[in-house]
């Protein structure tokens, strides 16, 4: 390190001469009046060193651009130096030899003579300038620089306390700057930049900007320690700590239980590939445990989240069978017909199949009970591949069964649908909804508005239960629901589904599936071997038509499973012969017929009309009797008939009285008699506009004691002008008559579209009339020509 001496050699006291060796230096800038010692191994600068001491002690210390070089050129050498005396000389054992040189002035070389013995010089002095130090801007910049120095020490910088006290006893600007740039372990091209400023004050500020810079990485170098020593502090705190806790563990015989268990979960935590945020949030609550006392009360509730979180199938999924063909087999073989429910899901594969990252469709099967909406879902499952779960819906009113609890209650549980995604062990399993019509809503919130966000593709991916308290992925779930009406689903909830209508079975095709699925199940399940019991096709014709009413199955399987548990008796008796069931031997089996076909009428009637209806259990036959009698022209209803089939009694009744004259009526008939209008089966409540026009034609034909054509059934809405409008549910409607045995059915025409969707093995047998006036029904229904009697 450079030192200052007191008592140094002044520029004034010694004349510079202006030739004189050169004395080049590697990796070092001596500054004037800065003693330094220097250590010389080359051979030209042993020789510059001896020529100094023959002659008058001086030389030119200059830098060497690369300090790597040993042969020097003109070019290698900084052209400004320091004229410096040679004080002391010692000759080292290995040839080398070691100078103290003291900084005289500044210099520049003019010539330099490179082919001597050693390099010799023609410089030119550059002595200091005067300095005005009384100046207020130079007494301000010798202060600043002088603050500069005490802050740099105070943040680490490695100063020697001798050089600190000569720089605040230092008043001129020049020798500050000097005594600075030597001892403050400047870059050389920096320590070389300030020796050329001869300026003193413009010196000094240069020196200054380097100090503010230094005082910069100083202090950025002590946040980053402090910092680095905080965390290092921490971790160690923290480790003595847990030593310490494990310690009185061990002494009171606990905790080692709870270690294990939180092993067992940062184990689980580090394969379970969780979303970041999840992540950190189940790392925060694991650090939560590990302080808490394994009795604690919070502790249990802690263990019982974890769980849940470290189990849940973040990242597991199932992969999906994208073989159409196999799918395609697979439906067909575990269900007959549904072609349209098919054809989605095949869709649904090939979209699949072709774009790998889609959303979950959610798709809605509505129809009757027993048409296997049910196992379809589980069918679907089977052909993509992935797990099934099923969640009934029916009479849920709390919110809670489908969002969760939050955890600061007793025995809070996520909701069915986090519950039910953990036990499927697939975050892509088949989820299906059962019933969600008759989802209910009370004080307890609405469980179908928690629904939407469950079942909106765009919202789903980031599903946030209340007790998990993190969003969960739910769009690689395939949704289905199920439900048997349409009405009671709130529109919203309603929208976010896509909707798929599935019909009543027609008698084949109920025919097709006992024959492929209901029997041999039943066989299965009662131990009835296949060669013990053969049901005919004539036997379970009989069976759909007069033992079950329905359109779906449920029934006819009970009517099978009760012929085989008869069966079973007789093989389990003894009496193993084979039994062949057939249609005669039905009633024998089962008893008498359980569905009498009352409405079918086996003649034409005044006063009688065959309506269609649409019911939850499919479609029905509805017979309409209206009676004229004597007295003030009163209107009766009967048979529980809901105010929008009463509305349609009205309109018809006055469409029949602004037709009187075309019907041949008195119009003071209107005002002589009542009329009483009944639906029979009085106990079962009916509604719906669609009965409008069989209503018109039944009181036509009691007014105008015409009979109603016994093979004739009908459905439509009814305005005030006669206008017919079309209806819903026409399929179901045409099974119901075809089963009644009617071939000629009234439909409106805006409802021919409908028709054109019905298996044409159906429409075969039957005769579809397309009506758009009521006029047009009473030419249709009404005989021309009655017999004068009464209705009935």
């Amino acid at each position: 390190m450079a030192t200052a001496e007191t008592n140094e050699v002044t520029e004034q006291e010694l004349k510079i001469p202006t030739e004189l060796p050169v004395l080049a230096l590697r990796d070092i800038i001596v500054f004037p009046f800065m003693i330094v010692p220097l250590y010389v191994s080359r051979d030209k600068s042993i020789k510059a060193v001896d020529q100094a001491l023959a002659n008058n002690r001086m030389i030119l210390l200059v830098a060497q651009r690369d300090g790597e070089k040993e042969t020097l050129a003109k070019e290698d050498i900084y052209l400004t130096g320091t004229v410096s005396m040679i004080m002391r000389m010692l000759k080292l054992p290995d040839g080398r030899i070691r100078v103290l040189v003291q900084g005289l002035s500044r210099a520049k070389i003019l010539t330099l003579d490179m082919e001597k013995e050693f390099i010799d010089s023609t410089i030119e002095a550059l002595p200091e300038p005067d300095v005005d130090r009384a100046k207020i801007e130079v007494m301000a910049l010798v202060r600043n620089v002088k603050a500069a120095v005490e802050k740099a020490t105070s943040l680490g910088k490695a100063i020697s306390p001798e050089i600190l006290v000569v720089a605040q006893n230092l008043d001129e600007p020049g020798r500050l700057a000097d005594l600075i740039a030597s001892n403050f372990e400047l870059k050389l091209p920096e320590s070389q930049e300030i020796l050329e400023v001869v300026d003193p004050v413009e010196r000094l500020q240069k020196v200054y900007s380097f100090l503010n810079r230094e005082i910069e990485l100083l202090t950025i170098q002590q946040q980053i320690s402090t910092q680095a020593k905080g965390e290092m502090d921490k971790v160690q705190r923290e480790y003595f700590m847990r030593q310490q806790l494990k310690a009185i563990q061990q002494e009171l015989g606990e905790g080692n239980e709870l270690a294990e268990e939180i092993t067992h979960y940062r184990e689980k935590l580090a394969t379970a590939k969780m979303p970041k945020a999840v992540e950190e949030e189940v790392e925060r609550q694991i650090k939560k445990l590990e302080r808490m006392h394994p009795d604690a009360a919070e502790t249990a509730t802690m263990r019982n989240y974890l769980d849940w979180m470290v189990d849940l199938p973040w990242s597991v999924q199932t992969e999906d069978n994208l073989d159409i063909a196999a799918a395609q087999k697979i439906l067909d073989n575990d269900h007959y017909g549904l072609d349209k429910v098919k054809e989605r899901i095949l869709e649904y594969l090939a979209v699949r199949k072709l774009k790998n990252k889609m959303k979950g469709p959610i798709l809605c099967f509505v129809g009757p009970p027993g048409v296997g909406k049910t196992s379809l879902g589980r069918s679907i499952a089977r052909a993509l591949g992935r797990k099934f779960i099923r969640m009934s819906l029916g009479g849920v009113r709390d919110e809670a069964e489908i969002r969760g609890h939050r955890r600061t209650y007793v025995g809070a549980m996520p909701g069915r649908i986090i519950q039910g995604i953990n036990s499927a062990g697939s975050n892509n399993p088949l989820f299906m909804l059962d019933e969600v019509d008759k989802i209910g809503s009370d004080f307890r919130g609405d469980p179908s508005s928690a629904l939407l966000e469950v079942l909106d593709p765009e919202q789903n991916f980031s599903f946030r239960d209340h007790y998990l308290g993190v969003p969960f992925d739910l769009s690689n779930v395939m949704f289905i629901t199920t439900a048997n009406l349409l009405d009671t689903i709130q529109p919203a909830f309603r929208d976010r589904m896509e909707v798929i209508f599935l019909s009543g079975y027609t008698l084949e095709e109920k025919i097709q599936i006992a024959n492929r699925h209901l029997i041999p199940k039943q066989f299965d399940e009662n131990g009835v071997p296949a060669d013990k019991l053969h049901i005919t096709e004539g036997s379970l014709r009989r069976l759909i038509g007069e033992y079950t009413r329905e359109a779906g199955l449920r029934n006819l399987e009970r009517e099978i499973a009760s012929i085989c548990r008869k069966v079973a008796r007789k093989i389990a008796e003894g009496k193993g012969s084979k039994t062949v069931l057939t249609a005669r031997g039905v009633e024998a089996v089962l008893g008498p017929p359980k569905v009498f076909q009352e409405h079918v009428l086996t003649r034409d009637r005044i006063g009688v009309a065959m309506g269609l209806a649409w019911t939850e259990t499919g479609g029905d036959v509805l017979l309409v009797e209206a009676m004229v009698m004597k007295g003030k022209g009163a209107l009766t209803l009967t048979g529980h008939l809901g105010d929008v089939m009463k509305e349609s009694v009205q309109a018809a009744l006055s469409f029949i009285r602004s037709r009187s004259s075309a019907l041949g009526l008195d119009e003071e008939v209107f005002a002589t008699h009542d009329i009483h209008v009944h639906v029979p089966e009085g106990s079962i409540p009916k509604d719906g506009p669609s009965a409008g026009i069989t209503m018109a034609v039944t009181m036509a034909s009691a007014l105008t004691e015409r009979p109603v054509k016994r093979d004739v059934a009908m459905t439509g809405e009814i305005t005030l002008r006669g206008t017919v409008l079309p209806i819903g549910g026409v399929k179901e409607k045409v099974l119901a008559a075809r089963r009644a045995g009617v071939n000629k059915i009234i439909l409106p025409a805006l409802n021919r579209k409908d028709v054109e969707e019905i298996p044409p093995n159906i429409r075969k047998d039957l005769q579809f009339i397309f009506v758009e006036e009521v006029d047009e029904v009473l030419k249709e229904a009404l005989r021309k020509n009655g017999p004068k009697s009464a209705a009935g």
